[in-house]
């Protein structure tokens, strides 16, 4: 059967809309085998990570931070961002922080292995620019014991401080032992500085107003996607960001905006060519057409209707003012120079 082929690039009228618009992504899973065709272990698709990486330069992305969620996946990260011409970080999701006491030779050799790959690549094309996804998630307890993530999470301050980077954080209903733990190793104020630290961003936030504000007095800055947009008290806390702490990311392929959440009202008043690019239409995996989306899986594409929902929530703040605030909040963080 002949393969159905479709232009990854939306049409060019909507194009030089969006040129107006820049995004630097904070959070991409591009390691997840979705991007590749594989849905939940079965092949459903041909690889097509070049199909959505020209959409997401269609709608503006520039460039984006690849996350590595553990010891194997920051490798993969790396070297992706290696041939991308991206970034990376390195470190241990709190879900899989039980992987440090299985690793051959235990916690201490994991960390040891963090420790190698970050000083092997702190320069040059694909670098790391920060350690983790790490932190707490108490709502996934299943897969590694709150005892556990907080001792790994720990640990991997640590490295944050010795390497002076930013810590790219996860927290999920967490917030009291999480800001207790920063506080004891020295992330108290202006993000650590005192202890070496650099900061660090609180992604895909679904915290409160009150939450937002502490993260935000000790130096940290807070990223928003899809996740971060669901409900009225979202939108509330989204809103309460102030904009020299603000980032934006999709959590891609994870963490869509869907009709379903809060945000929805204000993503009817996106402009349709907008529209057009940060949510063209897909298919489903079983009738896939290269060229387009694959329904179901979140794209980078999707950070301007993050970006548009944070502008309607700031009534008066212009939608160009809301991107590059983002976008120099991040190259600031992150030490992207080379993107100013």
């Amino acid at each position: 059967m002949p393969v159905t082929v479709v232009a990854a690039r939306p049409p060019a009228a909507a194009e030089v809309q969006a040129d107006n618009y820049r995004y630097l992504h904070i959070l991409v899973n591009l390691t997840d085998p979705v991007f590749r065709g594989f849905h939940h272990g079965r092949k459903k698709h041909d690889d097509d990570m070049e199909a959505m990486l020209e959409r997401a330069r269609a709608a503006g992305v520039k460039s984006m931070i690849i996350t590595g969620g553990s010891l194997h996946e920051s490798k993969e990260a790396l070297e992706l961002a290696k041939q991308l011409g991206f970034y990376a970080t390195v470190g241990c999701h709190p879900t899989r922080s039980a992987q440090f006491d299985k690793f051959r030779g235990g916690p201490e050799r994991y960390l040891e292995e963090l420790d190698k790959v970050i000083a092997a690549n702190l320069t040059g094309k694909g670098r790391v620019v920060a350690v983790g996804e790490c932190g707490l998630d108490y709502d996934r307890t299943h897969f590694a014991p709150a005892e556990v993530q907080r001792r790994h999470f720990r640990s991997q301050l640590a490295l944050a401080k010795k390497y002076h980077l930013p810590l790219f954080l996860h927290s999920r209903a967490a917030h009291e032992d999480f800001v207790r733990i920063l506080r004891e190793e020295g992330y108290d104020k202006d993000g650590g500085k005192a202890v070496g630290g650099k900061g660090g961003v609180v992604h895909s936030f679904t915290g409160t107003v009150e939450e937002a504000a502490a993260l935000m007095d000790m130096g940290f800055h807070i990223s928003l996607n899809g996740c971060s947009l669901k409900t009225p008290g979202n939108l509330t806390a989204a809103k309460s960001i102030r904009p020299e702490w603000i980032m934006l990311e999709t959590d891609s392929p994870w963490c869509s905006l869907t009709s379903t959440h809060a945000s929805k009202e204000h993503l009817a008043s996106l402009p349709p060519a907008l529209n057009a690019l940060y949510f063209p239409p897909g298919t489903r995996p079983e009738a896939f057409v290269y060229g387009r989306p694959v329904k179901g899986r979140n794209e980078p594409t999707a950070i301007g209707g993050v970006a548009w929902v944070v502008h309607k929530l700031n009534d008066g703040v212009p939608f160009e003012k809301v991107t590059e605030k983002a976008w120099k909040n991040t190259v600031e963080l992150f030490g992207l120079t080379e993107l100013q």
